[in-house]
C-alpha cells in the first residue's frame, strides 16, 4: 500500500530538484508515518528530524520512532520550545496551542532553508476536511504525503509499516496542553468523522464543528 506515497515523494523532490527533507516528529502516528515514508523514499541519510517539545512533554516516542526509522544522530535535533512561546506571556490554552504549533512551523522551515531541503508535512485527510489545524502552523508544508488518507487509513499504514505499537496505540494528540487529546478536543471520534465524510452518515457534532471552522476554508479574502 504505501509504494504510492513513496513514490509520490520520490517524484515531487526529483521534480524540485532537491534531495533533503525536514520532517517535525512528536512521536504521534502521523508524524511517525510521513517520517518512515520519507527515510524509505529520500534514504535515511537525508532525513532530519526537529524535535520540538514545549516545557516538560514527553519525545520518548518521537526518540521511539527516530531509532525505529534509524536516523542519523547527526540528523537529529531537540529544541525546547518554551522560550520562544512563554514570551507571548499568552495563558488562555487554545491562543498558547495556536503559538506553539506556529513556533515549531517557524523552527521547521528555517531549518529547511538552512539544509536547502524541503518541509515534510503530517496533516491527514481527517484534520484538513474538519479544518483542525492550526493556519500557518501544522498545516504549514512544501509536501504532504498524507494528505489523501483519513485517520482510520493512516493506522492501516501504520500497522503496515510496523511502526511500533505503542506509537498506535497511543490517543491522537497534538500535544498543545496536558491531557489534550484530538477526539477530546473535537467532541467525536475520527471514526464518526469518517463516516460522515465517505459514507455521508449524519452527525449533528460534526456539522456544528465544521460551521464553527468554516472561515478557514475561506480565508484570506482577496479582491
Amino acid at each position: 500500500m504505501f509504494n504510492n506515497e513513496v513514490n509520490f515523494i520520490k517524484k515531487i523532490f526529483k521534480q524540485e530538484g532537491v534531495k533533503r527533507a525536514v520532517v517535525a516528529v512528536s512521536g504521534g502516528i502521523d508524524s511517525s508515518v510521513a517520517l518512515v515514508l520519507t527515510a524509505k523514499a529520500l534514504g535515511k541519510e537525508n532525513v532530519y528530524t526537529l524535535q520540538l517539545p514545549y516545557k516538560h512533554q514527553s519525545t520518548k516516542c518521537a526518540d521511539l520512532i527516530l531509532d525505529f526509522a534509524k536516523i542519523p544522530q547527526e540528523n537529529r535535533t531537540k529544541i525546547n520550545i518554551a522560550a520562544a512561546v512563554d514570551i507571548f506571556k499568552v495563558k488562555d490554552k487554545k491562543r498558547l496551542g495556536n503559538i506553539m504549533a506556529r513556533v515549531r512551523m517557524i523552527y521547521c522551515f528555517d531549518k529547511a532553508k538552512k539544509l536547502k531541503a524541503l518541509v515534510l508535512g503530517t496533516e491527514n485527510k481527517s484534520e484538513k476536511e474538519l479544518g483542525y489545524y492550526t493556519r500557518f502552523g501544522d498545516e504549514a508544508a512544501d509536501i504532504i504525503p498524507l494528505a489523501h488518507l483519513y485517520k482510520n487509513e493512516v493506522v492501516k499504514l501504520a500497522k503496515e509499516l510496523k511502526i511500533p505499537q505503542k506509537i498506535i496505540d497511543q490517543p491522537p494528540s497534538a500535544c498543545l496542553w496536558p491531557g489534550q487529546t484530538d477526539e477530546g478536543e473535537l467532541g467525536f471520534s475520527y471514526h464518526e468523522a469518517e463516516d460522515y465524510f465517505k459514507n455521508k452518515k449524519q452527525n449533528k457534532k460534526i456539522e456544528q464543528w465544521l460551521k464553527k471552522v468554516e472561515f478557514k476554508k475561506r480565508v484570506p479574502y482577496t479582491l
